[in-house]
């Protein structure tokens, strides 16, 4: 919600966990010698499918070889971080699914991190690290369970936070249709020249005053100062400028600039304002509480019922001998739920 790019050089970031996340499930069995990847679109389709070596872990083949090199190099990092990783595997099957399609950006590389970690017992931050890099609030995200604070540090500070707008109602996400590498934004504000010091200070300093904000008029306010100094930084344009100059509410960039979605604030009514992104050709348009963890604090509004997230979540299936009869049969773990992707 705050901090994009600054977070990385220090500044108080403040991260929403989406209920969207993605699960991972591990199955013993398959082909001898081999680890068999499966990974699904949010609809079931298959998007990747590829074989690696056992235990070696090389990519041998599949549908996308940018794709199982990349999935090589993750396999190769946690070996380095953790050397006795799939050591005793001879045959192994992985298959993946998300719960948002793949051009929201929504986080299928850090929520994959995070189940990577979780199944090989390792730091998800060390792994972000020697794979994807970046500040490490999405891996934070992965496996949050409502808003939190997030600085960059060794180990980064991540406090949970009581973020519950009153005006929670009035925010929508709007997916502008540009999926944006987060990689490549990092590198535009790396190359940008000056010191970053003071504007560390601002965007922590705005952070705090977004945390602590009661009202509609002032919350715009703050979104406008944090737009102008992102976008005077990095040498953009406002999304707003670029796609809504007639938009009655405010609009924040989320995540790296140029795609992926934006928040907007409404005074007006959800049918009035989702008609107007609708018209201009926008038609994802998501309520803030249809989309974000609220927390453990925060009940779901009239229905106390309703889940709290939606689970990011890894699944263990190991094959055990029957002590009589010596056949193999499945058994399922589940090792644990974990809420989230991307934080917006």
């Amino acid at each position: 919600m705050s901090g994009e790019y600054f977070v990385l050089d220090g500044a108080l970031a403040l991260a929403l966990p989406t209920r969207l996340g993605q699960t991972m499930r591990v199955s013993e069995g398959g082909i001898e010698g081999l680890l068999l990847w499966k990974s699904r679109d949010d609809g079931g389709k298959i998007w990747f499918e590829g074989e690696f070596e056992l235990p070696g872990l090389s990519y041998i083949k599949g549908s996308d070889d940018p794709t199982g090199q990349r999935l090589q190099q993750i396999l190769e990092s946690i070996c380095t971080l953790s050397p006795t990783f799939l050591l005793n595997q001879t045959c192994l099957s992985v298959e993946t699914r998300l719960d948002f399609p793949r051009a929201w950006g929504l986080g299928s590389s850090s929520t994959l991190i995070y189940l990577f970690a979780q199944w090989a017992d390792v730091n998800p931050f060390q792994l972000l690290k020697s794979t994807f890099g970046g500040s490490g609030y999405d891996v934070a995200a992965a496996g949050g369970e409502g808003p939190f604070l997030y600085r960059t540090g060794n180990p980064p500070e991540v406090l949970p936070c009581d973020f519950r707008p009153p005006f929670a109602s009035q925010l929508y996400f709007v997916y502008l249709g540009n999926k944006q590498d987060s990689r490549e934004g990092i590198a535009r504000y790396r190359e940008r020249q000056g010191s970053v010091d003071e504007h560390v200070l601002e965007i922590s300093q705005l952070t705090q005053s977004m945390l602590d904000c009661t009202d509609l008029l002032t919350w715009d306010k703050l979104l406008r100062e944090h737009e102008a100094l992102v976008g005077n930084f990095l040498g953009l344009p406002r999304a707003k400028e670029l796609h809504f100059p007639d938009y009655w509410g405010e609009l924040k960039s989320l995540g790296a600039w140029g795609g992926d979605f934006a928040l907007a604030s409404s005074e007006r009514t959800e049918e009035e304002t989702r008609a107007y992104f609708n018209e201009k050709g926008f038609s994802v348009f998501l309520p803030y509480q249809s989309l974000i963890l609220l927390g453990l604090l925060t009940q779901q509004p009239n229905n106390p019922t309703t889940p709290l997230h939606s689970p990011c979540l890894l699944q263990l299936v190991r094959r055990h001998r029957h002590p009589h009869t010596g056949r193999k049969s499945q058994h399922q773990a589940i090792l644990g739920e974990h809420p989230g992707a991307r934080a917006l």
